[in-house]
């Protein structure tokens, strides 16, 4: 069929492709049919299926890949397509490295910045932390705590990258790694970290709070670094 093909009607283009993202399209990653495949499939001419994807398009209800196609959805931020591949490709050494450079500067301004409602907020997620039972509580809160820290702070353009951080950090693969370093007793010295940091941001007192996430930090990072040794040490005997 080609473009000048089937009726030109772009309305019923239109409301035929709405109902069909609508439908929650599940094909390969939302992917659309291509334009010859819509335009077969409705009896259409190609040229208002383009038109109504247009439409569809500016409204953000799909999005186009060039070479791709065309799919469902709003068109993903690049950050976040980015998210995946990083967490496939880096090691945990490196992502301790950007959380020993990122975290300790949000202890310092939350010190600084953290209003009262906050403060005591942070207590109550260390203290829900400490009561978890399980490694996926455990990660719930430890992950809620380190964010309201960097929400405290008061810079948009770090807590755009403690989120990306965060985000690999939340891979499940990373979440498996650091399941094994939480013994319950470094469970209790995280948690009691966690305290003095808290305490320190409470007493507005940025050079404690920055040294207290960096201490924090580094024992997690002996940690895992002590437990992926062993695992190594285990798989070659």
């Amino acid at each position: 069929m080609g473009d000048q093909e089937g009726v030109d009607n772009s309305s019923i283009a239109l409301e035929r492709l709405r109902a069909l993202v609508n439908r929650a399209f599940s094909g390969r990653e939302g992917r659309l049919p291509t334009e010859r495949a819509l335009a077969d499939q409705f009896g259409i001419s190609r040229r208002s299926v383009r038109r109504a994807l247009e439409v569809l398009e500016a409204e953000g209800r799909v999005w186009r890949k060039q070479g791709s196609g065309t799919y469902a959805g709003p068109r993903p931020e690049p950050v976040a397509t980015e998210i995946g591949r990083i967490a496939a490709d880096t090691d945990f050494m490196e992502v301790m490295e950007a959380r020993l450079r990122i975290e300790p500067q949000l202890a310092q301004l939350a010190a600084l910045r953290a209003k009262p409602a906050a403060v005591d907020r942070m207590r109550d997620i260390n203290q829900r932390l400490r009561e978890s039972g399980d490694s996926d509580e455990r990660e719930l809160w430890d992950s809620a705590l380190h964010r309201q820290i960097a929400r405290s702070a008061g810079n948009r353009v770090l807590l755009t990258l403690f989120d990306i951080v965060d985000s690999v950090r939340q891979n499940q693969a990373w979440q498996t790694i650091r399941a094994r370093a939480r013994s319950d007793a470094a469970m209790r010295a995280y948690v009691d970290q966690h305290e003095a940091i808290v305490e320190a941001i409470g007493k507005r007192d940025p050079v404690a709070a920055g040294i207290g996430m960096r201490e924090h930090l580094m024992t997690l990072n002996d940690n895992l670094i002590r437990q992926t040794s062993l695992e190594s040490l285990s798989d070659a005997s």
